[in-house]
């Protein structure tokens, strides 16, 4: 019995040792592990099963014409899109409300050598109006975005989401044109983009704020 006890009591101290001086080094228990690919990957699966916030972007030489839309009357506030001085108007028919330097496409085209096909990156002109509006917007990148960079277009439909680039906001205007955040501040007020309207993180959230869906959209 006494023998029982002694074996007993030193497999308890052994346990003890293990999680008070192994599980730490390992981070078990008080280091919280990062995020692995795993994880995210089951993020964008989520993403891909609710088709909730995700953004796709397209470009001249794969959309339809753009055709003017009918005046809004969800309220008297409209968006101007100079895409000359990359600057964006929030107004009423009597004064301008808001003022923000903004990225628009570059106007440059990509050739795709091993199929042939051709985008062309413009901002489309027109008039239009808000049909979406999106917090924490996950973009999926189309083939053009990794012909671009020089990388194999993934045969995995997750792959393609990006869940940081687009910013905290992202606002559609037809199309699978947006106006979004982005992660490259430095490079607002270039035209630098695909096609969409890129703002800075402040200008963003109080475009968001401020222009419901249906609110109308006016590029030139």
């Amino acid at each position: 019995m006494k023998k029982w006890i002694i074996l007993s009591s030193f497999a308890i101290a052994a346990v003890l040792v293990l999680v008070v001086i192994v599980y730490p080094k390992q981070g078990f228990i008080w280091n919280e592990p990062a995020p692995s690919t795993d994880s995210l990957a089951l993020q964008a699966q989520k993403k891909l099963e609710g088709k909730e916030g995700i953004c796709t972007e397209r470009v001249a030489a794969t959309r339809p014409t753009h055709r003017p839309t009918k005046k809004s009357k969800v309220n008297d506030k409209y968006i101007v899109i100079d895409s000359h001085t990359n600057r964006l108007y929030l107004r009423t028919q009597d004064s301008v409300l808001f003022t923000a330097l903004c990225s628009t496409g570059t106007g440059k085209s990509l050739v795709d050598s091993g199929k042939g096909r051709v985008w062309r990156f413009d901002t489309p002109k027109g008039a239009f109006h808000i049909d979406s509006r999106l917090t924490d917007p996950w973009w999926r990148k189309p083939d053009w975005a990794f012909i671009e960079e020089g990388e194999p277009i993934p045969k995995k439909e997750a792959d393609r989401l990006d869940p940081n680039i687009m910013g905290d906001y992202a606002i559609g205007f037809g199309n699978g044109f947006f106006i979004h955040g982005t992660i490259y501040e430095r490079l607002i007020g270039v035209a630098v983009t695909h096609g969409c309207v890129r703002l800075g993180s402040d200008d963003i959230k109080r475009v968001y704020e401020s222009a419901p869906v249906g609110t109308p959209v006016i590029i030139f």
